[in-house]
């Protein structure tokens, strides 16, 4: 990720509505798997620690994080999150059969080797322990974000499902997330794309990608808008949308 997209990143974490929402998500989806407390849980790519925070508020007593940022370790102790680690997600320092379950965020696309790092991820999974991988959706949505975020890919429903049962792991379910989004960004990347041609890999230095400091209204009304679509994404799978998600199991 560039430097100074990441120090953005880590300013609007805890209060961004869009990283709230997501959250939001992968909360409740672990909370539908009905873990014990005691069950071991790994976050990979887990930033300043929010999630963990709100997983050990929960009871939860064995969560893990690591991330490759420095930074990110740093600012997720500073808050007082325990058991966070400098560590590079594709080569995991755990030994095999650890965790009950491993959550991935917006980290895959970032893995130049997919395959290799999901099996590594399905290493260190106890038997029948799960994993839950979020990454971007829809290759035509590719734009500078993408380029500013360093990624090597965007991902559809089908293609994530295909990466985790290369790895040897059983697919649960899998959907798209914030459909909400899906629309205007289409629209928006589409515009870029005719006006300004195709994105070019090099970082564009004026660039901001799509991150916005939203503040007061704006952003609480996409939150609570966010808020339902998770609700119906605990009845349901969405049929499109800007991420894409799948709960994948380990042979018992």
């Amino acid at each position: 990720m560039d430097l100074t997209y990441e120090a953005k990143y880590h300013q609007l974490e805890e209060e961004h509505w869009w990283f709230a929402s997501r959250r939001d998500a992968v909360y409740d989806l672990i909370a539908g798997l009905q873990l014990p407390r005691t069950a071991a849980i790994l976050e990979i790519g887990c930033s300043g620690g929010p999630l963990m925070q709100r997983l050990r508020a929960a009871g939860y007593t064995d969560v893990t994080g690591i991330d490759v940022s420095e930074p990110a370790i740093e600012l997720a102790r500073a808050r007082g999150v325990a058991n966070a680690a400098v560590m590079d997600g594709a080569a995991l320092e755990f030994a095999d059969r650890h965790f009950d379950l491993v959550v991935a965020s917006d980290v895959l696309e970032h893995i130049e080797d997919e395959t290799g790092t999901l099996r590594e991820w399905a290493r260190v999974l106890k038997p029948g322990g799960r994993l839950l991988v979020f990454v971007p959706a829809h290759a035509h949505l590719w734009s500078e974000h993408d380029v500013m975020n360093h990624h090597f890919r965007r991902y559809s429903r089908q293609g994530l499902v295909d990466a985790l049962q290369r790895a040897s792991l059983h697919i649960q379910r899998s959907s798209f997330w914030n459909a909400a989004l899906y629309f205007p960004a289409a629209t928006l990347r589409l515009g870029r794309r005719l006006t300004s041609g195709p994105v070019s890999k090099g970082i564009n230095p004026r660039s901001t990608g799509d991150l916005r400091h939203l503040v007061g209204p704006a952003n609480s009304l996409l939150l609570w808008w966010m808020k339902i679509e998770n609700r119906l994404l605990r009845l349901f799978n969405l049929p499109l949308g800007v991420s894409v998600f799948a709960l994948a199991q380990k042979p018992a």
